[in-house]
C-alpha cells in the first residue's frame, strides 16, 4: 500500500472539516426549533432563545403532544403512512418485476411510466378525477393517488436487473412459478432497496400536507402535516379553529409552532436508525446496474 503523504492527510482534514462545519450548519435551524419547543415562554416571546434553551420546561411540548386534536391527527397521519407505505411498496415490488424482463412490447410500456414523470393533468383535473371518483374525504385520496412513485419504480427494476439471471432458472427447473420466485426468491433479496424506497415512500406519505388540504375538509380526518399547517397559520390569530388550539394559544404562540414541528418530526426521525444500513447500498445498487 502506497504511503500517504502530508498533502493527502492534509487535504482529508480539509474535506472533513468542511463537511462538519456544512452539516453543523444545517443542524441550527433544528437546534433553534427545538430550543424554543422546550424554552420558557417569557425567554421565547423576548427572542432570547437561539441554539440553547433558556428556562427549560416541557410543559408547551406536553400540552401539544396531548392535545386531542393533535392526537387524532397523529392517529391519522400513522394510518396514511403504514398502509400507504406498505401499498405502495407492495405495488412498486410487483409492477417492477415484469418491467425487469425482456418482453415483448416491455420498452412501449417503459415509456409510458417515464411519460408520467415530466407530464401530467395538471392540479384541477386531478381534483376533479378525484372527486368524480368519489374520493373526496376519504384517507384513500391520499394513499391511492401517490400508490407507484416513477422513480422508486426505475430504482426497483434495476436493482432486480443486478440480480443473477441463474437463480430464477435454478428455481424453474425446481418447479417454481412465477409467483413463487418473486415473493419466496427475488423479494427477500432485495431487501436493502426494499428498506430505501420504503423509507421514501414513507417520508413522502408523513410530510404531504399539500394533498390532505385540497382533499380532505372532515376535521376528523385532518393529518398531522394539516392539524400542523393550522398552528402555524392560526398562532397569531384571536381565533383557533378547535377549543385544542384554542388553549394552546395561551401560550407562546412560536413556543406552540415549534412544540408542534418537534412532536410532528421525531416519529419520521426514530425510524431512519432502523433502516440506515439499506439505506446507500439499496441506493447504490438500485441505481446502477452491474
Amino acid at each position: 500500500m502506497k504511503k500517504r503523504s502530508f498533502s493527502d492527510w492534509s487535504l482529508d482534514i480539509f474535506v472533513y472539516l468542511i463537511l462538519s462545519v456544512a452539516g453543523l450548519i444545517t443542524l441550527l435551524p433544528l437546534a433553534n426549533v427545538f430550543s424554543k419547543s422546550v424554552s420558557a415562554e417569557w425567554a421565547v416571546i423576548s427572542g432570547k432563545v437561539n441554539i440553547w434553551p433558556v428556562g427549560f420546561q416541557l410543559d408547551t411540548l406536553r400540552n401539544v403532544v396531548t392535545s386531542s386534536v393533535f392526537v387524532q391527527a397523529f392517529a391519522v397521519s400513522v394510518f396514511v403512512t403504514v398502509v400507504g407505505t406498505l401499498l405502495s411498496i407492495f405495488v412498486t415490488a410487483i409492477t417492477a418485476y415484469p418491467l425487469s424482463k425482456r418482453l415483448p412490447g416491455i420498452s412501449f410500456v417503459m415509456v409510458l411510466f417515464i411519460f408520467t414523470m415530466l407530464f401530467n393533468g395538471g392540479l384541477i383535473p386531478t381534483y376533479l378525477l378525484i372527486r368524480n371518483l368519489h374520493l373526496l374525504d376519504t384517507l384513500w385520496s391520499l394513499i391511492l393517488p401517490a400508490v407507484v412513485n416513477v422513480f422508486n419504480l426505475l430504482v426497483m427494476k434495476s436493482y432486480y436487473e443486478t440480480l443473477p439471471e441463474a437463480l430464477e432458472e435454478s428455481a424453474r427447473i425446481d418447479g417454481a412459478k412465477t409467483y413463487a420466485i418473486l415473493f419466496k426468491i427475488i423479494l427477500p433479496l432485495s431487501m436493502p432497496v426494499i428498506a430505501t424506497i420504503s423509507l421514501f415512500y414513507a417520508v413522502f406519505f408523513w410530510n404531504d400536507y399539500f394533498h390532505p388540504m385540497l382533499y380532505i375538509n372532515d376535521e376528523a380526518l385532518k393529518t398531522l402535516q394539516l392539524y400542523l399547517r393550522d398552528v402555524v397559520m392560526q398562532a397569531d390569530s384571536a381565533t383557533a379553529a378547535s377549543k385544542s388550539i384554542d388553549e394552546l394559544m395561551n401560550m407562546s404562540p412560536e413556543g406552540v409552532r415549534a412544540a408542534t414541528v418537534v412532536a410532528s418530526t421525531v416519529p419520521i426521525i426514530c425510524v431512519y436508525p432502523f433502516l440506515q444500513k439499506y439505506f446507500i447500498k439499496g441506493v447504490l445498487v438500485g441505481s446502477v446496474k452491474g
